[in-house]
């Protein structure tokens, strides 16, 4: 049986209204989907293991919230592809399957070079300038071994490549298929040779862009994957090769 294995970005200032009843049908909305992002990078970071069945009672305690808006999140999740809720069973985190990693490996691969190549003929000086000064920050993360911060640097300036590449269905395909193997992606850093290895490809990444470089930022987006593919595999080929110690 197969096992599972700052530079900030400015915001936008958003229009608030001073009466308490608008503030509290704001808090109502927004608080599942902040739940649901820090459910989200507890799955991403590796604290909730794939297969992990979510307990609502601990994370309503861990995250301070009421089980209402942590059911929500759940509910979130799931059509995001990153929980599943089994009726009468509760919720637990998708564990995907070898051919599963491979296939969102393969095609991920496939978009992120697609995003590259466009990216080239349609991303501003601007933009560019951007992406380096997230590259430089992420690398002083890399410096000082801070992985959390390092992995959501790096997220934020490939979807920027992403969204610079100026096509629509591109990002929300993308993104959909990407969330599903964040952790998987986060985990491929763990061997520090092999971290230090994508760092330096982060560099060369942002010379092809700022060259407007499409085939080469193609290529080298394409086989960043292929070697973060190649790494997930193996570990779970050799989790698996272990001995089962369940008497």
């Amino acid at each position: 049986m197969e096992k599972s294995l700052n530079t900030t970005v400015p915001s936008v200032a958003l229009p608030v209204t001073s009466t308490p009843a608008s503030n509290d049908a704001v808090d109502r909305l927004t608080l599942p989907a902040t739940v649901c992002n820090r459910l989200r990078d507890l799955i991403t970071e590796g604290e909730l293991a794939p297969g992990t069945r979510l307990n609502e009672r601990e994370l309503c305690e861990r995250l301070g919230v009421s089980r209402t808006p942590l059911r929500e999140a759940f509910r979130l999740l799931s059509a995001e592809g990153l929980v599943q809720i089994q009726p009468n069973r509760g919720a637990q985190v998708v564990a995907l399957s070898k051919d599963d990693m491979r296939e969102s490996f393969e095609v991920l691969g496939a978009l992120e070079a697609l995003s590259g190549e466009l990216a080239c003929q349609r991303i501003t000086d601007e933009e560019v300038a951007e992406i380096r000064a997230l590259t430089f920050e992420m690398l002083a993360c890399h410096a000082r071994k801070e992985m959390p911060a390092y992995y959501r640097l790096n997220r934020t300036i490939h979807d920027l490549i992403n969204r610079a590449a100026g096509n629509r269905l591109l990002v929300q395909v993308y993104a959909t298929l990407n969330l599903r193997i964040q952790n998987l992606r986060f985990r491929s850093n763990f061997d520090q040779a092999k971290w230090d290895k994508a760092a330096r490809e982060h560099v060369d990444m942002v010379d092809a862009l700022a060259a407007r470089d499409g085939a080469r930022l193609a290529a080298l987006l394409s086989n960043h994957l292929k070697q973060k593919e190649k790494i997930v595999l193996e570990n779970l080929d050799a989790l698996s090769s272990q001995p089962d110690k369940t008497p």
